[in-house]
């Protein structure tokens, strides 16, 4: 019986970083990538492999999948947040987010899958966010970007339920602790106008104002078990927030 691999994209900070920890604790074969690998990040988890992935790249994306080889669990994690005003969101950045967020995912999906079918055996577990659950304001092109991964999963968990493969969806809810903001900093700049400031400040304080909210680890726990998951089932909640929303 080999080891169960798992490869996950978007490594280097939050959901990612936690999820490979978590497969690691568990005995599974871990393939951390990140566009720029940094081996420090792993120092206490020996035996996670680092690969360099750009899913923006179709090049970058084969060199990886060649490089891992045989995969059991493919996790979509890598993803760009976004807050602002849509009214004041450049098209270029609604095309940057989904270049990453939704085009980057299809493209894992549509590389990985002929190699899981070939196998006869694999998941793919796509992350998105409770914001396909219900919607929130002033995150419009992001929620937009995950919502088309929801509708995407769906069918192509149908196509892929014939050949003995998964598809699974995990929904995190709203983390305070992970650097949403930040990877997406100079992207947000100017996206809170003057005519949105005050709605702004509204909905911040409502977010600092959340008891339930999620962590890095209710998301990598949840991807463990969307993985492992035989039942069928397709919608895996992660965080307490994000429960009760799809509840």
């Amino acid at each position: 019986m080999h080891n169960n691999t798992v490869l996950i994209t978007g490594c280097s900070s939050g959901y990612g970083l936690a999820t490979a920890r978590h497969f690691h604790a568990q005995g599974w074969q871990v393939i951390a990538t990140m566009r720029r690998p940094r081996a420090d990040l792993f120092k206490d988890a020996p035996g996670i492999r680092l690969l360099p992935l750009d899913v923006t790249d179709p090049a970058s994306i084969g060199a990886a999948l060649d490089a891992a080889g045989p995969v059991d669990v493919l996790v979509n994690n890598a993803g760009l947040g976004l807050f602002g005003a849509f009214e004041a969101t450049p098209m270029a950045t609604v095309r940057e987010i989904f270049e990453t967020n939704t085009f980057g995912t299809m493209a894992m999906c549509q590389a990985a899958i002929p190699r899981m079918r070939a196998r006869g055996a694999g998941a793919i577990v796509n992350v998105t966010s409770s914001a396909t659950l219900a919607p929130f304001p002033l995150v419009a092109a992001y929620t937009a970007s995950k919502t088309a991964i929801e509708g995407f999963t769906a069918s192509l968990a149908l196509e892929l339920d014939a050949f003995g493969l998964r598809a699974r969806l995990v929904e995190p809810g709203y983390c305070p602790d992970t650097r949403f903001a930040d990877n997406g900093a100079t992207r947000m700049a100017g996206l809170v106008t003057e005519p949105y400031a005050p709605f702004a400040a509204r909905v911040f304080a409502g977010f600092a104002g959340l008891t339930a909210v999620t962590h890095p680890d209710d998301v990598a726990e949840t991807v463990w078990r969307a993985a492992t998951d035989r039942s069928g089932r397709m919608r895996f909640a992660a965080g307490a927030d994000a429960v009760a929303l799809a509840a």
